[in-house]
């Protein structure tokens, strides 16, 4: 039986700091993505960009959060358009838009998974762990406090009401080499699995992405990827505006998504991040479409190649 997968956009630039990445559904889809995994065998439904009605400004007590009033907007138009997607397909793709969009797309595929019975893994690869909370943010950039939010932290009074929250235990950040102390605080705390870029070094990243990946099959559950472009070192991927230098190299990318197809676990992804006005010729948008379709099961030697011999 042919598998289904359900797109979306979310073009949502307002937690950033950077202005374009409300254009990332946009390269993406230009990139090929729809057609690329069409290719692969997959049933694909694009259901277009989620948007949301302008806002009046909403103030905080922390004086440097802003578009409040759009992210708490954004959370909740994205949390029913990610269950429904999640419902009604295998793997469903949420196009971004910043990394603020996971606040309302996780717990999304939780309440689906809540559903089946099941707990929800998440598998965060990204250079940054986005554990603030609205107090503990110093930037006032909303991208950085999805994950706090989702698992269930407080100070979230000014969201949503959080119906499915993820277990702090089931998350694992690969990738992780920006962190500020607050967020370090969170991560000691709750004994999050954390995977910097010196353990990848020391270890290569299939160790801890195989133990990972063991804990998630033996609690039979449900496993969501959200997958930053930070996490990519910019040498390959230039086209995001929080570039951290010493990020995963091309082979390692798709060694993981490789992994992750191998799988099976896996039950819907993020795509964010994606500044398309800071990148060249489309390079990033490209590279994204092929680590996708890695997940979705290309192989080395479905590769067309040029051979030279």
């Amino acid at each position: 039986m042919m598998k289904s997968t359900v797109l979306f956009g979310v073009p949502v630039e307002t937690g950033a700091s950077q202005r374009g990445c409300l254009m990332g559904p946009a390269s993406l889809r230009t990139a090929g993505l729809p057609q690329t995994l069409s290719a692969l065998g997959w049933s694909v439904e694009d259901r277009g960009d989620v948007q949301i009605a302008p806002q009046e400004i909403t103030a905080h007590a922390n004086p440097a959060v802003h578009n409040l009033s759009e992210t708490r907007a954004w959370i909740e138009a994205l949390e029913p358009a990610a269950y429904a997607a999640a419902r009604d397909s295998d793997l469903p793709v949420f196009m971004g838009g910043d990394h603020s969009m996971s606040a309302g797309t996780v717990p999304g595929v939780a309440r689906r998974a809540a559903e089946e019975g099941r707990p929800l893994f998440v598998l965060w690869l990204d250079a940054h762990p986005d554990l603030h909370t609205l107090d503990t943010t110093e930037s006032g950039n909303l991208h950085g406090t999805p994950v706090a939010y989702f698992t269930g932290q407080a100070g979230f009074e000014a969201y949503p009401a959080l119906t499915n929250a993820v277990a702090p235990e089931h998350m694992c950040f690969i990738g992780i080499r920006s962190v500020d102390p607050a967020e370090q605080d969170r991560i000691q705390r709750f004994e999050m699995d954390v995977q910097d870029m010196r353990a990848i070094d020391e270890t290569g990243v299939l160790v801890p992405l195989r133990a990972f990946l063991e804990r998630v099959r033996a609690a039979n559950g449900r496993l969501h990827v959200s997958f930053d472009v930070d996490f990519l070192d910019p040498g390959i991927a230039p086209a995001v505006g929080t570039t951290v230098p010493g990020g995963a190299t091309f082979r390692e990318a798709h060694l993981i998504m490789e992994t992750l197809c191998d799988s099976g676990l896996v039950g819907s992804l993020d795509l964010v991040e994606l500044n398309p006005f800071l990148d060249e010729r489309g390079r990033t948008a490209k590279l994204l479409c092929d680590l996708t379709a890695s997940l979705f099961g290309r192989r080395v030697l479905d590769r067309m190649t040029r051979s030279f011999g």
